[in-house]
């Protein structure tokens, strides 16, 4: 029998657009977190300086995997580590692309007002932000932005399959499965 999963995806933030004209809904299944980390990689090659990417999941889901396998792709300096109590940390790119800045809002109560002493949006521009947590608290940064949910089995289960799906939010994630492709 099959765990049942969790959904943060039936638990998104409300007027997150999903199902809009110019969302882009890709799903992927990975099955360990060796996979969970390729797929960061892959997807750090359509990343670009001034992406947003927000990541939801409950705890042990695979969003800092994730993000490890962006810092590898983008080709950063430090090792990817969750950064739930230093709330954000900046990677510089060893390699002339963007820097990458992981952020852990779960701690975060409100909204983007709470978050402005972090100065997302000066790094906005020239860098990769990735946001744990973000939903409902950094939207406002940007009107295109990447939403990845993971699903993960819950209860006592030893299932590492994931149901990863990015929404890709606005012109500039039109081409999100041509990309991935």
């Amino acid at each position: 029998m099959e765990a049942p999963h969790s959904s943060p995806a039936a638990e998104m933030a409300p007027g997150t657009p999903t199902d809009l004209p110019e969302a882009v809904t890709v799903t992927i299944t990975v099955d360990s977190p060796g996979q969970m980390q390729d797929l960061g990689r892959r997807l750090a090659r359509v990343l670009a300086p001034g992406d947003l990417v927000m990541l939801t999941g409950e705890l042990g889901a695979g969003k800092t995997t994730l993000t490890r396998g962006l810092g590898e792709g983008l080709g950063v300096r430090g090792a990817v580590t969750s950064p739930t109590f230093v709330i954000a940390r900046v990677h510089p790119s060893l390699v002339d692309g963007p820097a990458l800045v992981h952020v852990d809002a779960y701690r975060l109560g409100g909204g983007l007002d709470e978050m402005e002493d972090l100065d997302l949006d000066v790094s906005l521009p020239d860098s990769v932000v990735v946001v744990e947590w973000g939903d409902g608290k950094v939207e406002e940064l940007s009107e295109d932005r990447l939403r990845v949910l993971i699903d993960r089995a819950t209860g006592a289960t030893d299932d590492e399959r994931r149901e990863v799906t990015l929404v890709g939010i606005g012109a500039r994630w039109a081409k999100l499965r041509e990309d991935l492709a």
